[in-house]
């Protein structure tokens, strides 16, 4: 009765031992880089905020400037049609989250401009700019590129940059590439997959 018994068991132990994580888990893309660093910026109401005041977070950071024509608006409606999305989804991992959108043309990119065009795509969205030197700071500590064209007539003026988003952990460290281009799904695919 024992063998009979113990013959039985064997199997459904294997079975049950195969119900747990089979595979460790993913390393995040962007994990060990030297992606990011302190900074201190202003926000749309002209407070001074740093890296620091976002600690405990997860930081979704896009690069741009206000003046954009196109890609600026289209890519910050991808991050915040995809946080709308993650609100349905995961809401406890998509209020972990909070979305910046950091000025390359702190000349135009005034504290009140940034603001009204952050929370234009989402009221979580924080705006973000500095002087030049600060703007640079940031520029060079996330690997972002950014350079000004030349002017029109009237004076106005395009400005060419990269345009990677970064999720970043509580920490501060990079964990993965956002796609935002590929619009607010993958936006939201992505984040629900590395937010813990």
């Amino acid at each position: 009765m024992t063998r009979l018994l113990l013959s039985f068991l064997a199997p459904l132990g294997l079975m049950l031992a195969g119900c747990g994580p089979t595979q460790p888990e993913a390393k995040a893309p962007l994990a060990g880089t030297k992606i990011g660093g302190p900074f201190q910026l202003t926000d749309g109401n002209g407070r001074t905020v740093t890296d620091r005041d976002f600690a405990g977070k997860y930081r979704v950071l896009y690069f741009g400037y206000t003046f954009c024509p196109d890609v600026c608006p289209t890519d910050m409606q991808a991050i915040a049609g995809g946080l709308k999305i993650l609100d349905k989804s995961a809401p406890a991992k998509a209020a972990k989250i909070v979305p910046m959108f950091i000025t390359v043309d702190p000349d135009r990119d005034t504290a009140p401009v940034v603001g009204r065009f952050a929370a234009a795509f989402d009221r979580r969205v924080v705006g973000l700019t500095g002087t030049p030197a600060q703007i640079d700071a940031v520029k060079k500590a996330y690997a972002v590129w950014s350079a000004k064209g030349d002017p029109s007539p009237g004076g106005g003026y395009l400005v060419n940059h990269s345009r990677q988003v970064y999720l970043m952990d509580p920490d501060g460290q990079p964990l993965a590439l956002v796609p935002a281009d590929e619009g607010p799904e993958s936006v939201a695919r992505t984040l629900d997959q590395w937010v813990r």
